[in-house]
């Protein structure tokens, strides 16, 4: 018996200040990356899709960018998202700032 399927995986690349398409406000803007591995008993082999997208931090609107878009915004004013490190499932989770 062979066992296969997918997993996601979420990484956080940016926090960028943009003004938002759907609400208009100028507001922080995530820029992230969703990855779907293909998986061998439970193991991740190799990526099926790379999606890139930003999301509103005041609406919650997410809007799909291409590679080199996301690169572009990532190199131009994009701060690395600093503070978060990969969760279980590829979540970043806010680390302790008091845990060492």
């Amino acid at each position: 018996m062979i066992i296969f399927g997918t997993k996601g995986y979420l990484y956080q690349l940016a926090m960028l200040t943009l003004v938002c398409g759907q609400c208009g406000n100028p507001s922080a803007h995530a820029l992230r990356k969703r990855v779907t591995k293909f998986t061998l008993f439970f193991v991740p082999l190799f990526p099926v899709s790379t999606k890139y997208v930003t999301q509103c931090t005041f609406c919650g609107a997410e809007r799909r960018l291409e590679r080199d878009e996301a690169e572009r915004l990532q190199a131009q004013g994009g701060e690395p998202a600093q503070g978060f490190q990969q969760g279980p499932g590829g979540i970043p989770q806010q680390q302790n700032p008091y845990q060492r």
